[in-house]
């Protein structure tokens, strides 16, 4: 058959016995579309939904799950509020800051509606532990920014047969899909019939590393939780077997087919992720090995007058934000075309930093590659020299 042109599903969930005169109040506006209606709405009152993170694509989709009578919400999260997460993360406030994210949420969610159940897991979800939390659930939603977890959160709902809606953001640009190996009429397909691989370590920023438009979050995380109405309601056309990409700069919706891959190995136990996606490249890895110092270190070197070219690799805009007395700026970009290696000066130990260390690692490979043997890193990057050295530095 032609894949996935017109796929429609049976209902996730069974309806509720009951609504109560409460609920019928508050859903009302649900109740009197014909697609949905009370049997539908019921179906949303039994549904158990999973939501991986309560961060900018949790945090959007928390609310409207919950404000559409989801019976029961799962929010696995072990993160606490921060002042930088309040640009996305609409879940939280001004006074959540320091807070459990995971209690600030559920705060949130029973204050929009005093109905649902919260069940709060306030854990890092591992290979151990997310078979068996999944199989408590009908439905997983993962937003998660990192691609150990992302492959963890699919591999997991594949041994638990379990369906969920994925989403990601960068800067202006967001992408959504439903994954569900166990789909009926042999329209399965998993996460790794999109992504088969990870991409290459340090290739793909992270939004900490890149940045995301706050606002994009509502944006996908909409998406996601429509998704997940769909499928436990079964109306409507889920993106199973579709990705869907969102260019918010030219305000542009498409969506691109995608089909079972024969190649792809059948999923029969959980791995190591952080292992299988890496941090960083082997290469970088193993020049960091033993040229990786220490911001304490570091400022020895400094005060000691030794020659060195302390040298900047991240991007001009976070330049702007901060940066280390005394430091020269040279992306990292500029290093991989080689156009930088003819600025670095023989006579001086070049010595890197990123924000967090990830980057200027990559980097060091290609330093030393080109042989300068004496390079070195700085540990944690400009994160770890603020919060030892300069505390009161401004962060991003």
């Amino acid at each position: 058959m032609s894949a996935n042109l017109d796929v429609s599903l049976p209902p996730l969930v069974e309806p509720a016995a009951e609504l109560t005169r409460e609920e019928v109040t508050r859903y009302s506006r649900h109740l009197i579309i014909p697609d949905v209606g009370v049997i539908g709405q019921k179906r949303l009152k039994n549904a158990k939904v999973l939501v991986i993170g309560a961060g900018g694509l949790g945090s959007p989709t928390l609310l409207y799950l919950a404000a559409a009578g989801v019976g029961t919400i799962g929010i696995v999260e072990f993160d606490v509020v921060d002042e930088s997460n309040l640009q996305r993360q609409i879940i939280h406030g001004q006074s959540d800051i320091g807070k459990s994210k995971a209690q600030s949420a559920k705060e949130s969610v029973l204050e929009i509606n005093p109905l649902v159940t919260v069940n709060l897991h306030e854990f890092r979800l591992e290979p151990d532990n997310a078979v068996e939390l999944f199989s408590q659930y009908d439905l997983i939603l993962d937003g998660t920014d990192n691609f150990a977890t992302r492959y963890l959160v699919n591999d997991a709902a594949v041994l638990a047969g379990k369906p969920y809606v994925w989403g990601s953001i960068y800067r202006f640009e967001g992408q959504v899909s439903v994954f569900w190996e166990d789909a009926p009429d042999g329209l399965g397909l998993n996460y790794r019939d999109l992504y088969p691989e990870p991409p290459p370590p340090g290739m793909v920023p992270s939004c900490a590393e890149g940045g995301v438009l706050g606002i994009l979050c509502a944006s996908i995380a909409s998406v996601m939780g429509t998704e997940a109405i769909k499928l436990i309601t079964g109306i409507g056309e889920p993106l199973l077997g579709r990705l869907m990409v969102y260019d918010a700069l030219e305000m542009s919706y498409r969506t691109i087919r995608i089909r079972k891959d024969p190649a792809t190995p059948k999923i029969t136990e959980l791995i190591d992720y952080e292992a299988f996606c890496g941090v960083v490249s082997d290469e970088a890895a193993a020049a960091a090995a033993d040229s990786t110092i220490t911001p304490g270190e570091l400022k020895e070197l400094i005060d000691s007058g030794k020659p060195l070219a302390l040298i900047d690799v991240r991007e001009p805009v976070e330049w702007d934000i901060n940066h280390i007395e005394g430091a020269e700026l040279i992306p990292k970009p500029s290093f991989e075309s080689g156009d930088a290696l003819a600025k670095l000066a023989v006579d001086r130990t070049p010595v890197l930093y990123c924000k967090t260390g990830i980057r200027s690692a990559e980097v060091l490979a290609i330093v030393k590659k080109a042989g300068f043997s004496d390079a070195m890193h700085l540990q944690g990057g400009i994160v770890a020299w603020a919060k030892q050295l300069e505390p009161d530095m401004v962060m991003y």
